[in-house]
């Protein structure tokens, strides 16, 4: 059996453009953060923030370089966010290494209850920027009520529905919250274990039925297997609100026909990684890889090399509209009909994936930055729990 890191980290880590599309976007310019509130979308029966984040970094020492030491700027980057309206944060059982297993939700909750508590001090409001007294904003502006979607990994041992159910208890333990806004199945068993795939199915149906979560939802599933389970969710009454999977530039080739089973279904898309892991925000070259020791380095050195005419078409494009490129490849996710949920842990990062709102790329820079995502030589590697 793998081991819970391994497993971790097998779930994310599958000629120059000399031109390109004039009008990049439309909306405000910016170099960084625009200011505007971020929208809201659908989600099945549920309505979510435009664009997520997710907490796989909090608690991860391996990819991540987590330390405790951290959750004060990490706080302020998720307090960033939910003044500018995110509602919507990704985590997982699974999420934190060792010791730490368990501790982005325990995070997500302390966070809100602190967020909750600054909120509800007289006069007090949250604002673009920070937290603005009352004495200069007479009606502040009160972000929607947060939404955790975390996921149950489906561990060998969790072969009964009844085993789904604890798992969703453990976590709302964690988060000391009462409901979930999205209870989601981490990966499918289809392809190794497909004994268990139905237990997993009725136990995430028996989360809702006990009053866990607002909705249900699923990760890692490909078409076919989405198709498989909404039609047995639709048979238990239960309401399928998201899908979500590994959907950036970098995996695009293999993601062409995910978008639509989702609208088949009736569920929005989630897009995860949709950074690359940060292959796709500029910073990274062969002679500035991350440091040694992570597993992203090596990743890193096989995959840019292939990756060049995207990342010079994705730079052309960022520079045409006046954004950086993390913002570009964040917009193209959502124009996809996507909501991103990047990871974020300091308030530079915040401001700058958030950057990503309130505009939308051009028609020709979208087809251009589709096409040159199709012609990348070496794609991001699958995850190895991807199902079809």
């Amino acid at each position: 059996m793998i081991s819970i890191n391994k497993a971790i980290l097998l779930l994310l880590a599958g000629a120059p453009t000399t031109t390109h599309a004039l009008n990049a976007f439309a909306g405000p310019a910016a170099g960084k953060s625009t200011g505007v509130k971020v929208g809201r979308v659908d989600a099945g029966p549920i309505e979510i923030s435009e664009i997520g984040f997710g907490t796989w970094a909090w608690g991860n020492k391996l990819l991540w370089d987590y330390d405790p030491s951290q959750d004060e700027e990490i706080y302020q980057s998720y307090q960033c966010l939910r003044n500018r309206g995110v509602s919507l944060f990704d985590s997982a059982d699974s999420y934190g290494t060792l010791q730490l297993n368990g501790r982005a939700e325990i995070l997500l909750g302390s966070f809100e209850r602190r967020y909750q508590s600054e909120l509800s001090q007289p006069g007090v409001g949250a604002d673009d920027g920070g937290l603005l007294g009352g004495l200069f904003s007479p009606k502040p502006y009160i972000p929607p009520a947060q939404q955790v979607a975390t996921k149950f990994a489906p561990y060998p041992w969790r072969i009964t529905r009844k085993a789904m159910v604890k798992a969703a208890r453990e976590s709302l333990e964690r988060l000391e919250q009462d409901k979930l806004a999205i209870a989601q199945l981490h990966w499918s068993t289809a392809n190794y274990q497909p004994f268990q795939e139905r237990a997993l199915w009725e136990g995430i149906a028996d989360v809702y039925d006990e009053g866990l979560c607002e909705a249900v939802g699923v990760s890692n599933y490909g078409p076919k297997q989405l198709s498989k389970i909404a039609a047995y969710l639709k048979e238990r009454n239960v309401p399928l609100a998201t899908a979500q999977v590994q959907y950036s530039l970098m995996t695009y080739k293999d993601s062409l026909e995910i978008k639509d089973a989702c609208d088949e279904v009736g569920c929005r898309l989630i897009s995860y990684s949709p950074l690359c892991l940060g292959l796709l925000t500029g910073k990274y070259t062969l002679d500035n890889l991350p440091r040694p020791g992570n597993p992203r380095r090596q990743l890193f050195r096989e995959l840019l090399p292939g990756a060049q005419p995207l990342l010079k078409t994705l730079e052309a494009v960022a520079a045409d509209a006046g954004k950086t490129q993390s913002q570009v490849a964040i917009n193209w996710a959502m124009c996809k009909g996507g909501v991103p949920i990047p990871g974020v842990r300091t308030v530079e990062m915040a401001e700058d994936n958030l950057g990503a709102v309130g505009w939308r790329l051009s028609k020709g820079a979208v087809d251009e930055l589709d096409s040159a995502a199709l012609k990348v030589s070496k794609p991001m590697i699958q995850n190895v729990f991807a199902t079809k």
